[in-house]
């Protein structure tokens, strides 16, 4: 007796699931960086002038960082462009460690030489206003970005999302130096909240630089061997091919 099967939706409809899902994610993963972009245009011109007018370095240096986060997010635009964005996942990540490094530097420097020199900076109310302007919005913004990037298996907007929070520590620690400077007159609380800001970037630096994992295999999942030039992602292909099989070519 033929028995006849009739076949289920559900397996086509999951197939075609997964690309639209990632197609929404890449597209948030666009906005979020284009929306950390213009809000850190707006707060590193208003930190570095507040900082230059005031003398503190550690207010600077946050405005710094915020351009440091416009670069970060003009780095995910750049990826998000390509049409296999995990071809560029691991430039990305080195561009971003080499903005943290310079960051570093500049900062480090200038608070070191504000220590020994012994400057005294004016309190800032601008500077305050925006810390604490910060420390409010930016969790928000690096939570959004952290899940949309675990769900790409993209570290470069995982990246991009640990420099949003970063802003958010270092909003913190600025808001910390500026009161304490504005209330008590401790001047050597700013240089201390600068040269707080340059460590944390130094570790953000080597752990963007190393890369470990830069491409999960979600995000490898469609890319051709001769798309993806890079190392990292070359091996996370093989370790998912080994596993389970080459991925199914994306036409």
């Amino acid at each position: 007796m033929n028995v006849r099967v009739e076949p289920t939706a559900s397996a086509p409809t999951e197939r075609g699931e997964a690309p639209d899902r990632r197609a929404r994610l890449a597209r948030r993963a666009r906005l979020l960086a284009a929306t950390s972009v213009a809000y850190n245009v707006v707060e590193a011109v208003i930190a570095v002038s507040a900082g230059l007018v005031a003398g503190s370095v550690a207010l600077i240096g946050f405005g710094l960082d915020s351009v440091v986060e416009v670069s970060s997010g003009l780095i995910i635009l750049w990826q998000f462009r390509h049409p296999l964005p995990a071809s560029r996942e691991r430039r990305a990540l080195r561009l971003m460690a080499l903005s943290f490094f310079a960051l570093a530097a500049y900062v480090g420097v200038e608070s070191a030489r504000a220590l020994v020199g012994g400057q005294d900076p004016d309190p800032s109310a601008v500077g305050i206003a925006l810390a604490a302007a910060s420390l409010a919005i930016m969790p928000f913004l690096s939570w959004a970005q952290r899940r949309t990037g675990r769900g790409l298996g993209s570290n470069a907007v995982v990246a991009d999302a640990t420099q949003t929070l970063l802003c958010t520590y270092l909003s913190a620690v600025l808001l910390a130096g500026l009161l304490l400077n504005a209330t008590l007159d401790w001047s050597w609380a700013d240089p201390v909240a600068g040269l707080v800001i340059a460590a944390v970037a130094v570790r953000e630096g080597i752990q963007a630089w190393r890369g470990e994992g830069c491409c999960a295999p979600s995000a490898t999942v469609g890319v051709a061997a001769g798309d993806c030039a890079d190392v990292c992602c070359a091996g996370a292909r093989s370790s998912a091919g080994g596993a389970s099989g080459p991925p199914a070519a994306v036409r």
